[in-house]
Order: C-alpha cells, then structure tokens, then sequence
C-alpha cells in the first residue's frame, strides 16, 4: 500500500511538472476549428479510464465557435445501439486555444488547451481535470477522418509521455459507427 501510495504521489508530481511546460498552439484560429472531429486517440492515468478503456471506442466532436467561445458536442456510438451524448461550453481566455469550462455531468473543472493542430487533419488536445483539488491530464486526438497517419499518432504519443501519462495509458481507438445527427 506505502509503495503504492509513493508511486502515485510519484506520478502526480511528474504530471504537475510536466503541465506546466504545455503550452496553445501559435497562431490560433478558432473559426478553423469548427466542425466534425472524429476522437481517434484517449491518453490519461484516471483511473476510470484504466477500468474501462478495453471497451472504448472512436467517438465524434463537433466544435462551433460562438461569439468566442466554444460549443463542444460529443457523442459516442454504444454497443446496444443507443447513443452517449455530452455538451460543454468552452470559455476562451486571454490565451488564444485555450479555453476553460465547467462539466455538470463529472462535477469537474477543466482547463483545455490545443497544443497542436493542422486544421485540415488533426488536433492534439490536452486538457487539466481537477475535481475537489485533485488534477488528471487529458489528452485527446482529434482527426477530420476516422482513421489518421503515423505522424498525428506519434505526437499525441509523445505529448501523454511528456505529460505523465503512462504508455499502457495510451490508446488510439477502434472505430466505431456514429450517433445519428440530433
């Protein structure tokens, strides 16, 4: 249990460091972002994520700018055939690709920032969960087709590392069907 502990307060100090080297993309555009992104990459040591990461699978994001502020809209296809839906509204700040907002459904505060993006390809996003002062790292691959080269994969790879995140912790997904548009 002591070792366990150690390990974990090990990580986490390997995680806050590392975050704070992670910085918006350059140069910016949110308009650009707009649209379908199919999530093809899930990185993160929570331990929801290390319990069920065997059974998940790609999911879409639609991003739409609004007056400056993002709407982001998720949804992933179930097994039985019903659809998990979940929205947020990103509040840009002073740092242009980086957004915070508030999740209802997890009680959680994030800090969401694109750290790389080919507006035409793909999206590397990383994102800070902190929940009753306890913080996760969240990275995701974006991508405008379900499927996605070796180069996206190997950076989303190499920022979760460069992050904290260990490796089994990982993954590209399989794909999926999708949710009917709403």
């Amino acid at each position: 249990m002591r070792n366990t502990l150690l390990r974990m307060l090990g990580a986490l100090m390997c995680v806050v460091a590392a975050c704070a080297e992670v910085t918006p993309v350059t140069d910016f555009d949110l308009e650009k972002m707009a649209g379908k992104w199919y999530i093809v990459g899930f990185a993160t040591n929570a331990q929801w994520f290390v319990n069920n990461k065997a059974g998940m699978k790609m999911g879409t994001a639609m991003l739409v700018p609004t007056a400056g502020d993002l709407d982001l809209s998720y949804a992933n296809l179930n097994a039985d055939g019903t659809c998990w839906r979940m929205t947020h509204l990103a509040k840009k700040t002073e740092t242009p690709g980086r957004f915070t907002f508030h999740s209802q459904i997890w009680s959680n505060d994030n800090d969401m920032q694109i750290v790389d993006v080919i507006y035409d390809d793909y999206a590397l996003v990383h994102t800070i969960k902190t929940k009753n002062g306890v913080s996760e790292v969240l990275n995701k691959l974006y991508s405008r087709t379900p499927g996605t080269s070796d180069v996206p994969q190997q950076k989303f790879t190499q920022l979760s590392l460069e992050t904290g995140i260990l490796p089994d912790n990982i993954a590209i997904l399989p794909e999926n069907g999708e949710c009917p548009e709403v």
